[in-house]
């Protein structure tokens, strides 16, 4: 069976963490899995908005440091792919171009947080708790891209306490701090993540998909003048596509766009 169950909804995918024997824990299979599949969607513009979620009783808890990956490479070269294999995932999340919605219910730790972090829109459950666990396994504390996510949502301090103890911090505390944008009752959370999805779904195609690389741009730009710089190429593009004249008519003629450049 897969490890990552992958549902099309017309332009909506939910893509499922399918290992809840093992709290959807990161092993070789799912990480191959997961590239492979974030890795495609640069090809896919038939899907336009993908919902991330596990199954079972959590999200994701992080590598499966249960797992055996003994193999004839040098132990040092065996761990740097590894690293690398894992950290390729949220590489390729920020790059596909479709809005990634993540839904967390119980643990999202290490790995699993960062597959959060990552992502664009972040909702959990009531039992959703988060934690940066390298620290606890007498690794660093950064990692899976962590030290660059966490400051950026939710400030130096809390980063910090996060990173450098590796405790969790529940819904209510991630809810407060900008983790994630509300907190919904587990049975109602994927309808709340395909509305939230069908609301991206009204947008123009190439609107949304040059919105979430400017986000990604600007979250690191140099100043206000090299973000409003991306700013103003998207719009500039934009303004002479068909969608827009469009959306225009179909705003002041009250009516639903019919949107043709997918």
């Amino acid at each position: 069976m897969s490890e990552l169950l992958i549902e099309t909804r017309g332009a909506v995918e939910i893509a499922t963490l399918n290992r809840p024997d093992r709290l959807n824990a990161l092993n070789e299979g799912l990480v191959d899995e997961l590239n492979a599949y974030f890795g495609g969607l640069s090809d896919r513009k038939e899907i336009r908005v993908v919902i991330l979620r596990g199954a079972g009783r959590g999200f994701c808890a992080g590598l499966d440091i249960q797992e055996d990956r003994s193999t004839g490479e040098t132990p040092v070269l065996r761990t740097l792919r590894t690293q690398t294999s894992i950290g390729n995932i949220y590489r390729k999340i920020r790059a596909c171009p479709q809005p990634i919605i993540a839904l967390g219910h119980g643990a999202a730790a290490g790995g699993g947080l960062s597959l959060l972090l990552a992502s664009d829109v972040r909702y959990g459950s009531p039992s959703f708790r988060a934690n940066a666990a390298y620290i606890r396994i007498g690794l660093g504390g950064c990692d899976m891209a962590s030290s660059y996510f966490l400051p950026r949502l939710v400030g130096a301090s809390l980063a910090a306490e996060m990173i450098l103890t590796g405790r969790f911090i529940d819904a209510e505390r991630a809810l407060r701090a900008g983790l994630i944008s509300e907190i919904v009752e587990e049975d109602q959370l994927l309808d709340r993540g395909l509305a939230l999805a069908d609301e991206m779904l009204a947008t123009a195609p190439w609107g949304l998909r040059l919105s979430k690389q400017a986000l990604n741009l600007n979250i690191d730009a140099q100043s206000l003048d090299a973000a409003m710089a991306i700013e103003d190429r998207q719009q500039v593009i934009l303004s002479a596509t068909e969608d827009h004249k469009e959306a225009l008519a179909a705003f002041l003629e009250k009516r639903p766009p019919e949107y043709r450049e997918k």
